[in-house]
């Protein structure tokens, strides 16, 4: 596994940002498999990355100190010793949240249609059915868009 797979979505986000704004400094090779660098933030971090061993890298972060965790600073040292999985990994996200967007679009049509089959007996049953067992948010939402109380 590698560094960005074994991070959480919010740390590789945060680290591609850090990479962008050149947060990372001093990125130092000490070998083919093992890097260090400084990241500035409120404070400096000091990183060690092996992309080897992913899970060996570290971080003195609040986060990740003492941890095996892959913070956004070791993704954004990551991204700036190799800026071509930056590009993938941005690439990458752009193309799920296309293919999300058009599934969405996709159900959303679905949905139409088939409401615009059933009659309204069917509707309001439905409808019941979806504020008695579905997420109590939708309850909430259609109270507040409808101001009843």
């Amino acid at each position: 596994m590698g560094i960005v797979s074994l991070a959480s979505a919010k740390s590789c986000w945060r680290g591609l940002d850090y990479y962008k704004e050149d947060n990372v400094v001093k990125l130092n090779k000490i070998n083919e498999v093992e890097y260090s660098s400084i990241v500035k933030e409120n404070k400096n971090y000091i990183v060690y990355l092996n992309i080897k061993h992913p899970r060996k890298s570290t971080c003195d972060c609040p986060l990740a100190k003492g941890r095996s965790v892959i913070c956004k600073h070791i993704v954004a040292t990551y991204f700036s010793a190799f800026p071509e999985e930056a590009r993938n990994f941005e690439e990458e996200q752009s193309k799920l949240q296309e293919e999300y967007e058009e599934y969405q679009d996709e159900l959303y049509e679905k949905v139409i249609r088939y409401i615009n089959k059933m009659q309204k007996n069917e509707l309001i049953e439905e409808l019941i059915h979806i504020f008695d067992y579905g997420p109590e948010w939708i309850y909430d939402d259609f109270i507040k868009r409808n101001y009843i109380e």
